[in-house]
């Protein structure tokens, strides 16, 4: 599969992802059964880098233990989400989920959560296991 298609599947499935954890996240905090997640249209684009990211990382990875080597994934998407956010900032005035973000206790400069580490943490798991299987 060339590069272009894997980056219309990885912003699909990033895309995906993110709407179900908004969802399952608005669902634990207000007890609603509706299930209604979102994403912006800013993410498309920012989950399609990631198989560009995976082309130059994995094969420098590929013999590092799991656990590690996808900690090193999940630093470089939240550091992407930093550079992401602060371009879209300068861009656009504020980062798209940068009011959801503002305020909470892990927001580092209100654009990254360190608290959802562990989400993206499986996330890049995924992610790893998708680039690995194209």
């Amino acid at each position: 599969m060339g590069l272009p298609l894997k980056m219309l599947l990885f912003a699909c499935v990033g895309t995906t992802m993110e709407v179900v954890f908004t969802a399952l996240a608005d669902a634990a905090k207000t007890r609603s059964s509706r299930l209604m997640g979102y994403s912006y249209v800013w993410m498309p684009p920012i989950y399609a880098l990631i198989p560009v990211f995976f082309s130059l990382l994995h094969p420098l990875l590929e013999g590092v233990i799991l656990p590690l080597r996808v900690g090193v994934y999940t630093v470089i998407l939240m550091s992407v989400e930093l550079l992401s956010g602060l371009a879209l900032r300068r861009l656009l005035g504020e980062a798209p989920w940068e009011p959801a973000y503002r305020g909470k206790r892990w927001a580092l400069a209100g654009l990254v959560r360190l608290d959802f580490a562990p989400a993206w943490f499986l996330a890049c798991l995924v992610f790893e296991r998708l680039y690995v299987s194209l």
